[in-house]
């Protein structure tokens, strides 16, 4: 095994646990939207990995206005945020995770973050945090209303380049199903399935995923790649 030329994380859920943060805040948003809450299936096939024009538009049943769309997502997002402010010193990043960031930036692995969070979040992220860090703010990738929501695999693909290496030469991160069906699509090298949420089970029944984990601790696990596994 050798290891990987670079690592791409998703956030949320990934190096930040805060799906259930996002269940709740959906879960409140949608009932004042259609009348009643996501359930679980929803949140996991509509919500997780998909731009908030996406969930706005399956929540409403039709396509919503850019000004609904911005004025909806700001109101969800800052409830959200509220969460985590809320959370204190319990708002961190996930376990072992900034050991694991701590030794890729040692041992000079080029890293990023692809996310479907919009620019209000990420700030709020490399602020609380402290991204910078570790990551190179200006490769970070996010929702900037033009990137195809996840599973389309635009945002791995742009994330890759800005490490300026192949997909096939990366590990991506993920704890999503429209985040591992994306890193597929895009030809990552190396899909690593972080059971923050679901639980391990969840995940073997998934044949793209490569690794599955529950925290960061194995460094050298998350990076090792399959030899070859770029077309020659």
């Amino acid at each position: 095994m050798e290891k990987c030329k670079g690592i791409i994380f998703d956030f949320n859920g990934t190096l930040f646990f805060d799906s259930e943060m996002h269940l709740e805040a959906w879960r409140e948003f949608s009932e004042k939207l259609r009348g009643t809450p996501f359930s679980d299936e929803e949140m996991r096939h509509h919500m997780f990995g998909r731009t908030n024009h996406d969930i706005i538009a399956y929540a409403i049943g039709k396509e919503p206005s850019p000004e609904l769309v911005e004025r909806l997502a700001f109101e969800k997002e800052e409830l959200y945020r509220n969460r985590c402010r809320a959370m204190g010193k319990d708002c961190k990043l996930a376990p072992y995770a900034v050991e694991f960031l701590d030794y890729l930036k040692s041992n000079n692995v080029p890293m990023t973050i692809a996310t479907m969070s919009e620019k209000d979040n990420v700030d709020f992220y490399i602020e609380h945090f402290n991204l910078a860090k570790w990551f190179d703010l200006d490769k970070i990738v996010y929702s900037d209303g033009k990137i195809k929501g996840k599973p389309a695999p635009d945002i791995y693909q742009i994330a890759a380049g800005k490490l300026g290496l192949n997909p096939c030469d990366c590990v991506v991160v993920e704890d999503a199903v429209s985040g591992i069906e994306a890193a597929k699509s895009a030809g990552i090298g190396k899909i690593v399935a972080i059971a923050s949420m679901e639980p391990v089970d969840f995940y073997r029944k998934m044949p793209s995923v490569d690794m599955i984990i529950t925290d960061f601790s194995n460094f050298e696990g998350i990076i090792s790649l399959k030899s070859n596994v770029c077309p020659v």
